[in-house]
Formats: C-alpha cells, sequence, structure tokens
C-alpha cells in the first residue's frame, strides 16, 4: 500500500480545527477562500511548513528568513511584520488548544483578482494570509519500513523557468513527479535536475550515505530546505563527511543509506529505489543524525521558552 513522508497518526480533534484566515479564527468546514483568489486561480502564493513544540516554532527565523525572501523576489506584499505573523501563529495555535506536535501549513497569496486572468495588477483588495494547523504526528512505520522512491521523467527546472528555490503554490511539477512515482509502483518521485544528476523528490530534500559519507545535492535546483540545512550543519558539528555535489543514479543505487529531509517527518529513511533496495537495512548514520536532530531541535526549545 502506497505510503507518503506526510503519513501521520490519525487525530479525531483535527475534525473539529480553527483556521485563521485574514485575521478570522473560522471553524474549518466555514474557512473559505474566494475563487477569484490569486493563488486559487494561479497558484500565485507563498507557503511555509512549520512545526510546533512544546509551544515554540521550531527555527521560526530561518522559516521566516525564506518566507520574506521568497515573497520580496516575487513583489508578494505580506501586509505584517515577523511579530505579526508570530502573533497570528500563536492565537491560531491557542484557539485550538494546540502545544506540540502540531504541523502547521502558513500561505499567502496575491489576494482577490478583480477579473480571472493572470496580470498581477488585477489583485487589487490587498493579500490573501491563511493558516491552517493540525494536531499531527508522523507515522511510526515509516521509520521501520521506510519510502519507496521511483525515478521519474518530471525534473526540477532552471532558475529562468520556475526556480525550485520558492515554495510557492504552484506545485504542478511535484504533483506530475509524484503522478509518475505512483503509476511506477512507488511512494514518492525521486526528481533529478535538469543535467540529470539526482536532485531532490517532490516532496522533501534527498540525501545518500556511502561509505560513511554524507551526500546531498549542490542545492542549485532544489528548495534549500530547513531541515536539509540543519543536517549539514550536525554532519559538520559530529565529524560526519558532508559533500554538496553532483552525483549519479549509479551512486545512488550503490549507497549504504539514503533519506529525506523535511519539516513534517524530520528525517525519512528510503527502501529501495527503482525497485532496488538501498544498503541492507542498517540504518546507523541516518539512526544518529535522527538522534542527533532531536536533541537540536529539544536544546532548541529550551532556550526559547
Amino acid at each position: 500500500m502506497a505510503q507518503t513522508t506526510h503519513d501521520a497518526t490519525e487525530d479525531t480533534r483535527n475534525r473539529d480545527i480553527k483556521i485563521y484566515v485574514n485575521g478570522e479564527l473560522l471553524h474549518r468546514d466555514d474557512a473559505k477562500v474566494s475563487v477569484y483568489d490569486s493563488g486559487f486561480l494561479l497558484g500565485d502564493g507563498m507557503w511555509e511548513g512549520m512545526r510546533l513544540y512544546d509551544g515554540v516554532w521550531a527555527f521560526f527565523d530561518e522559516h521566516m528568513d525564506r518566507f520574506f525572501e521568497s515573497c520580496k523576489a516575487v513583489s508578494l506584499d505580506i501586509g505584517m511584520d515577523r511579530a505579526g505573523i508570530l502573533d497570528a501563529l500563536n492565537r491560531t495555535a491557542a484557539a485550538n488548544g494546540m502545544v506540540t506536535d502540531v504541523h502547521c501549513r502558513l500561505m499567502l497569496t496575491r489576494g482577490v483578482k478583480v477579473k480571472p486572468f493572470q496580470h498581477p495588477s488585477l489583485s487589487r483588495s490587498g493579500p490573501t494570509f491563511v493558516i491552517i494547523m493540525e494536531h499531527s504526528k508522523p507515522v511510526d512505520a515509516l521509520q521501520s519500513r521506510g519510502i519507496r522512491l521511483a525515478t521519474v521523467p518530471q525534473v526540477r527546472g532552471l532558475p529562468m523557468s520556475q526556480d525550485a528555490k520558492y515554495n510557492s503554490h504552484s506545485k504542478l511539477n511535484c504533483v506530475i513527479a509524484c503522478l509518475q512515482a505512483e503509476q511506477a509502483g512507488a511512494d514518492e518521485a525521486l526528481m533529478l535536475d535538469p543535467h540529470g544528476f539526482v536532485n531532490t523528490t517532490n516532496a522533501c530534500n534527498f540525501f545518500i550515505v556511502r561509505k560513511g559519507e554524507v551526500w546531498t545535492s549542490t542545492g542549485d535546483y532544489c528548495m534549500n530546505g530547513v531541515t536539509r540545512q540543519k543536517v549539514i550543519d550536525l554532519c559538520h558539528a559530529n565529524d560526519i563527511v558532508v559533500r554538496e555535489r553532483n552525483f549519479s543514479l549509479f551512486d545512488t543505487y550503490g549507497a549504504d543509506e539514503a533519506f529525506l529531509t523535511g519539516t513534517f517527518g524530520a528525517q525519512t529513511p528510503v527502501a529501495e529505489i527503482d525497485g532496488k533496495p538501498i544498503g541492507t537495512g542498517d540504518r546507523p548514520v541516518t539512526a544518529l543524525l535522527r538522534e542527533r536532530y532531536r536533541a537540536l531541535v529539544a536544546d532548541h526549545v529550551r532556550q526559547r521558552q
């Protein structure tokens, strides 16, 4: 049965969550945006995925750095500063009685258009700002079973087409990649860069371990994830050789371990790629990095409580 890196344990509390929509907190059944909204019409918007641990939004500053830079790059007016966003996050968490094991999707679009066409000048009423929070814990089975990937034809494009560093609402290329992986009988997609080197998955950053070294892509054609950078930093701090470099599927199939990184699942092991098992099933480096990442989050939370 297919699984994803965002599989979470069922939590009935999510049936009655309140969602933040432009300053209002609404029951999920009543939280709506206009069909004229730029995000709905065109995918014109940016978003961030964040997690709440013991009342602290993990790595808030790093997420806001990316969010504000992305919005600036596409001339998208956020309409509030970082303190305002933090207040909105905390208001939404309080309204839902949420303290820990919470996942948030923060979304900003260019707002409602006066006509259903492309030009940004048709968005004249200000941005649409939405926060969805759910009680959310990754399923334990993924850590033992691992995810199955398939290499797909869909690639992450060049910066002058649509820079993969944007965490934008325009995710069609990733959706196509995910569909291609499903049709190949895998859980998610392994995407190459425009030159044929291993790059990223449709949803997460990708790492391999070869002879004790940790490899990941150059970062030129993928989302430069917050968790990705934390893992790179942890490798440096723990005397693990880490290389941001080009590598091929040949290198990947022969890896001892492979894992994905993302805000939701932290580090998710990869069991197989294109039907080929990765390593022997022992994942000591992945386990060490997962342990050190948990400690990093715990330390970050303690410092900000």
